[in-house]
């Protein structure tokens, strides 16, 4: 909020904000599209908002623009200023281009190229970029700094009125092409399309239901909600980085806790299967917070299981996905969808076992199996299991492993197996008794690994490093270090000093079950 704000709207008020809004000089009234597969599948209606057809691929545009718009000639003359790594700041670069405002966009050193130059050019000669620090919070504190000295109207990604406006512009669009919908469910990250959504909804169709949906590494208004205030989570992920909020909005969380009904949160692999199915029923490839409105709704329907036919719609609210992700997206969307699982079987290591052990799963697809000669009476396996009846059949395939007393171990929603393990099963290290396992976020920039070296020194030998990335601010890595006991406080000391999160995974059970001597 703005400091000149000293008075919130009133619903009334944000009605007629969102009605006079002047986004359609740079947006675009975007299709509501019947999502057929899907909606046979769940035997209900489903109903996609496509704000991915925006000129920047994301519904951002429209909060951006309405709040230059609506500032004064002296404001405009002076230049905006926001900090963003994503669609938020094409949204402002792009709607500072069109009405001629200078802008300045200050971005972290880490946001990836692509990125950068989508802002470059939807901003024109009208957008200036700034990279700095290896985090957003430096990032956006540098351009709160410069939008108090130079004077800079400062455009918030979601906490602000005229931004919220802008959002609820949707709800406008939503609900002359469809009034009959019964629920909508909205991604939320900082709150600003929720609550434009929500508040106008509301006051047309006050039985309308609205379904706010988080990323459960970023659950910030469920948080808030929880505690009846705003909450600052300690860390956030950044698979749903268009979502990576941890603190909601002030103006957002009011408006949300009047008008928003219930909140459902998902994991990723419940939004990667999301991501597939807007791909099969429209063609569209959403990036991941985009998808989130539609993991939430095949969600909810899980979980309330309606005995009526209901209109639910849910909106693509964005589409800036680096193609690279898609990689890890096809790996995970079957796990997300129950129609695949990840289990850790303990076999005789003799000649025949494994044939046994396909002959006991009864013809069921083999997705994966990874396995390595150990000199033991015993092999683990690594199984990747196509299922077609989801978690019941699971259950059964358990229950037929236990009776032909081979052990297993559930890990379809072990993050570590199916990050990290998969690629590494076999890598046993028998005189390693000491050794620890560590996760690691590392931020991508040059020079990040030395750093990490160079702060840990030489004292403790590495023993198994594992790293992946997905062309995001920051990559994942597995890490095994030989430590003792009465090492381990001054070596987590060292790590401490390093900077990057991390945590112990030295009980998990994947590397119990895989790597551990």
């Amino acid at each position: 909020m703005s400091d000149n704000q000293t008075k919130h709207l009133s619903a009334q008020d944000y009605l007629r904000k969102i009605l006079v809004a002047p986004v359609y000089d740079v947006a675009k009234n975007t299709d509501l599209n019947y999502m057929g597969g899907l909606s046979q599948r769940v035997h209900q209606d489903i109903w996609l908002k496509r704000e991915d057809q925006q000129p920047v691929k994301s519904f951002k545009l429209r909060g951006a623009y309405n709040k230059i718009a609506n500032l004064s000639d002296n404001a405009k003359a002076r230049g905006v200023i926001t900090a963003s790594a994503g669609n938020h700041a094409q949204g402002v670069a792009l709607s500072a281009n069109r009405m001629k405002v200078k802008a300045t966009i200050v971005m972290p050193e880490t946001t990836p190229d692509i990125k950068v130059e989508a802002v470059r050019n939807f901003g024109g000669d009208w957008a200036d970029i700034i990279l700095i620090g290896r985090s957003f919070d430096v990032a956006s504190n540098h351009a709160q700094e410069l939008a108090k000295s130079e004077g800079y109207t400062y455009v918030p990604p979601f906490d602000d009125e005229d931004v919220i406006a802008g959002q609820g512009t949707i709800a406008k669009e939503l609900f002359d092409a469809k009034r009959d919908l019964d629920v909508v469910f909205v991604a939320v990250g900082g709150g600003g399309l929720a609550a434009g959504i929500a508040v106008y909804l509301k006051q047309l169709k006050p039985n309308i239901k609205i379904v706010a949906v988080e990323s459960d590494e970023s659950a910030c208004l469920k948080a808030a909600m929880e505690h009846n205030q705003r909450v600052m989570l300690d860390q956030v992920g950044i698979f749903a980085d268009g979502v990576a909020v941890k603190i909601i909005g002030e103006e957002t969380f009011r408006l949300c806790q009047q008008y928003v009904d219930e909140i459902i949160t998902v994991n990723s692999d419940e939004i990667c299967a999301a991501i597939k199915d807007i791909f099969d029923d429209t063609r569209a490839i959403a990036e991941p917070a985009g998808a989130l409105s539609v993991a939430g709704i095949k969600k909810w329907l899980a979980a309330n299981k309606p005995t009526e036919k209901l209109q639910l719609a849910g909106i693509l609210c964005g589409a800036n996905i680096n193609f690279h992700t898609l990689r890890y997206v096809s790996e995970r969307a079957e796990l997300g969808e129950k129609k695949e699982a990840i289990i850790a079987a303990t076999i005789p290591e003799e000649k025949g076992a494994f044939r046994k052990f396909c002959e006991i799963l009864g013809g069921r697809a083999i997705t994966e199996f990874n396995y390595r000669y150990a000199p033991s009476s015993a092999a683990h396996i690594y199984v990747g299991l196509k299922l077609r009846r989801g978690e019941d059949e699971l259950q059964e395939v358990l229950a037929e492993l236990k009776q032909n007393n081979i052990d297993w171990f559930d890990l379809s929603d072990n993050e570590i197996a199916k990050q990290h393990v998969r690629h590494m099963v076999g890598g046993r290290a028998p005189e390693l008794t000491n050794e620890r396992l560590f996760s690691f976020d590392f931020p991508e920039y040059p020079g990040a690994l030395l750093n990490f070296l160079q702060t840990l020194g030489q004292r403790w030998n590495i023993t198994l490093f594992h790293y992946r990335n997905h062309s995001a601010a920051s990559g994942m890595v597995l890490a095994g270090f030989d430590v003792s006991e009465a090492e381990l406080t001054e070596f987590t000391s060292h790590l401490d000093k390093i900077g990057y999160r991390y945590k112990d995974e030295s009980n998990n059970p994947a590397y119990q079950f895989f790597l551990k001597s």
